[in-house]
């Protein structure tokens, strides 16, 4: 027997579960997470191994979603000095790197250029590639960043010059230089994608105390034999290797994981996915059995991007929500809350502090601590406190429905006791077993990606031929990146006429995925 061991890292808590190579669900635990992560991420595993009696030889594959990135992005902590080199000279100049920045996180860049090359919609050349510039700027500033970003205009249609000026980087600076190529991680629309590259270059060295740590961490704990992953934001693994090097698409890794996890869980494809924390509540939309991503640019840390995000809105109530009795009589919930000391703070537990979760002790809707002590709540208080609620995430579903039918939806988190079961709007409301443990059950039984996006000129290449084009290589990416390839299925397609382009130019966008390949990223 194999088993598959499942690690979500977020902001309260830290959760673990193990998976049998029949996919039961064996053990899942929750534990807080500690300043320390890999603490956190140890008593973690610790409990899931012994509640499952799994020996921790046999499990062959580990997966971790983790909010590292995100949180060193927002916190500007740990980053990366870095350069960057736009190739795109003179077309581009008037938007310099970083134009809208705060100098907070602009402090990243230690020097910038932009330089002759680049392309065209369509891939005719804009201008010759200045590799006498290239090169005089990559001296430079050798020895005085630790990663480089590279970008260049339309590199989405021919990455030519980006692919060029990496390799005078590497002749540079080093062979093993870490480089960050925007055509290998953002989509069209040049500023949003070099944004997305100079944050990817920043992160190398959080990524690298991450992986590292979590690989540590598993050895510890005598998982020696397992393949080691990271769950990226479209639901989707990647290797470690590919973690390193893009950590960027780590980013929301934690929605995207619940997701995946409710729709394992409850077995269905299409359904509004609720995930209650203990401050936040996340909303998502699970649409063939993955998140629907954002078609809008998605801001992270106050830097505009276009790469891939899902498409979720967070409200702030959770279980730790602080509940407020107004003067005029009107009852308010969070978006204060206690988070991680719910256990010191709330009523139910024995402190002072009249949460979100007490309401639902106090009105039946669950039996977490002590409910006694929930008593001294008012039943008109709580019956308030419900309705603004209600109100909250009944809002939140109409916000994410694209029509005005009801609508399936799951609740999973550990907060998701406090909402009720008859929210408007909705065909069902399920919470299913291992709900509190969703997000590391779909970081657990997660597949692996790949996804063509170009710009198409069917004047040149026949509709039917471009399309079968696009999904041989979307299938081909996703086995580079570990799927095996008999389990590969096309899982999106997206044909959209560009009418401001010339001739019948489409954005074609095509993602496949597929169960993981044993022994694929040893």
């Amino acid at each position: 027997m194999h088993y598959k061991l499942g690690i979500d890292v977020g902001g309260t808590n830290t959760d673990a579960v193990v998976i049998d190579e029949n996919m039961k669900v064996l053990a899942a635990v929750k534990r807080h997470t500690s300043e320390d992560v890999y603490e956190g991420i140890l008593n973690s595993v610790d409990a899931v191994l012994d509640e499952s009696k799994v020996d921790a030889g046999l499990i062959d594959q580990a997966m971790l979603g983790t909010t590292q990135c995100t949180n060193a992005i927002v916190q500007r902590k740990g980053l990366s000095p870095v350069a960057i080199l736009r190739i795109g000279a003179p077309a581009t100049e008037g938007i310099p790197p970083m134009v809208d920045w705060d100098d907070s996180i602009r402090a990243v860049c230690v020097d910038w250029t932009i330089i002759g090359g680049g392309f065209e919609f369509n891939g005719k050349r804009l201008a010759q590639f200045d590799e006498d510039a290239c090169r005089a700027f990559l001296n430079k500033i050798k020895g005085k960043v630790d990663a480089l970003a590279i970008s260049c205009v339309f590199s989405t249609m021919r990455n030519d010059d980006e692919v060029r000026a990496a390799a005078i980087a590497h002749e540079i600076l080093g062979e093993d230089f870490p480089i960050s190529l925007s055509s290998e991680i953002g989509s069209m629309g040049l500023v949003e994608r070099e944004n997305a590259t100079i944050l990817n270059a920043a992160l190398n060295q959080v990524a690298q105390r991450f992986t590292e740590g979590f690989a540590h961490s598993l050895k510890q704990k005598g998982i020696v034999n397992a393949d080691v992953y990271l769950s990226q934001n479209d639901g989707t693994l990647m290797t470690i290797e590919n973690a390193r090097r893009y950590p960027i698409l780590t980013i929301a890794c934690g929605p995207t994981n619940s997701i995946r996890g409710a729709s394992y869980l409850t077995r269905r494809d299409d359904a509004i996915v609720i995930d209650v924390g203990g401050t936040t509540t996340d909303f998502g939309v699970l649409s063939h059995g993955f998140p629907r991503e954002s078609g809008v640019a998605v801001d992270i840390g106050g830097v505009r991007t276009n790469f891939r995000m899902p498409d979720v809105i967070s409200i702030g109530l959770g279980g730790g929500s602080i509940v407020t009795e107004h003067e005029d009589g009107s009852v308010t919930v969070g978006p204060q809350s206690v988070g991680y000391q719910i256990t010191e703070k709330a009523l139910c537990f024995g402190g002072d502090v009249m949460t979100a979760t007490d309401i639902a002790d106090r009105l039946g809707m669950a039996e977490i601590g002590d409910p006694k002590l929930t008593e001294s709540i008012s039943k008109e208080t709580a019956d308030k406190a419900l309705a603004a609620m209600r109100e909250m995430v009944e809002d939140s579903i109409d916000a994410m429905k694209i029509s005005s039918d009801p609508i399936d939806v799951i609740l999973v988190g550990g907060g998701s006791v406090i909402f009720p079961q008859d929210l408007a709007g909705t065909k069902s409301v399920t919470c299913p077993e291992f709900a509190g443990c969703a997000n590391a059950i779909g970081s657990a039984i997660s597949k692996v990606s790949g996804t063509f996006e170009k710009l198409v000129d069917y004047e040149k290449t026949g509709r039917d031929q471009a399309l079968e084009n696009a999904r041989k290589e979307a299938i081909a990416l996703a086995v580079a990146a570990g799927a095996d390839e008999s389990t590969v299925e096309i899982i999106d397609s997206e044909d959209v006429p560009l009418a401001y382009y010339p001739g019948k130019t489409s954005r074609v966008r095509i993602k496949a995925a597929g169960d993981l390949r044993t022994g694929s990223a040893r």
